[in-house]
């Protein structure tokens, strides 16, 4: 399995220094663990589920499709 990121992580990271928050304070904004958020941006989990997409998603103030592509 590739440990290289995903578009996803990319933007997600990308939106959220845009907002100026932190990987905590996204995972509190998101309901998600902090640990989740920071894997995630990391690339250490490359397909993660479509409800913690749009958890986060939401929290950032941006469509699933703004996350994906």
């Amino acid at each position: 399995m590739s440990k290289e990121k995903s578009t996803i992580a990319d933007n997600i990271k990308k939106y959220r220094n845009k907002l100026g928050i932190s990987q905590d304070q996204l995972s509190k904004k998101a309901d998600l663990a902090f640990h989740t958020i920071a894997k995630i941006e990391a690339g250490s989990t490359p397909n993660p589920t479509i409800e913690t997409v749009k958890k986060i998603a939401d929290a950032l103030g941006v469509s699933l499709d703004d996350l994906m592509k």
